[in-house]
């Protein structure tokens, strides 16, 4: 792991604490967690494999590759990371009223549990990798798929990870 914990960089986290908004619960108890510029990625080479190791040395596994969903989903039995890989993409998070968030190549961003998030726009060269904590996985659902109380509760159960994906132990998960 050694040059992916190189490529970190201490940063101070954005936190957006969003509300259940009748159709996306969201986290009632943590919030998104942003970290700009947080990851020093390579000039040539696998940025995406920097992400990949960082995770993985941290709890957080079962990584993919690919851009962020144009639609609003979410996910009721894990928590998400997001590392920006190359590119630029304004993403909504919360729900149809929830804030729309610029991130960029070098950032990450925690999601808890329940938390809506849907891309508006991206670069032609946006790439993503995404990460879950141990024992989580990529199942989502999107409002309305669901039953609402049940998915909230669902998600009020889901527990905090052990370690930051980026900074493990040294820094709190979410904010």
């Amino acid at each position: 792991m050694g040059e992916a914990s190189a490529a970190v960089r201490w940063r101070k986290p954005e936190c957006f604490q969003l509300a259940d908004d009748g159709e996306t619960p969201n986290n009632p108890n943590l919030p998104l967690t942003l970290y700009r510029g947080a990851v020093s990625l390579p000039a040539n080479g696998d940025g995406a494999a920097v992400f990949e190791r960082l995770f993985a040395a941290n709890g957080w596994t079962s990584s993919w590759r690919n851009g962020i969903y144009g639609f609003l989903h979410f996910h009721t039995h894990s928590h998400e990371v997001l590392g920006i890989v190359r590119g630029r993409a304004s993403v909504q998070f919360g729900g149809q009223d929830g804030p729309v968030v610029d991130v960029a190549a070098g950032d990450v961003v925690i999601l808890p549990a329940g938390t809506g998030h849907q891309r508006k726009s991206a670069s032609h060269d946006l790439l993503v990798v995404g990460a879950y904590p141990l024992g989580g996985g990529p199942r989502y659902v999107e409002p309305g798929e669901v039953d609402h109380d049940r998915a909230a509760a669902s998600i009020a159960a889901v527990k905090p990870p052990e370690k930051n994906p980026i900074y493990g132990k040294d820094a709190p998960a979410f904010g």
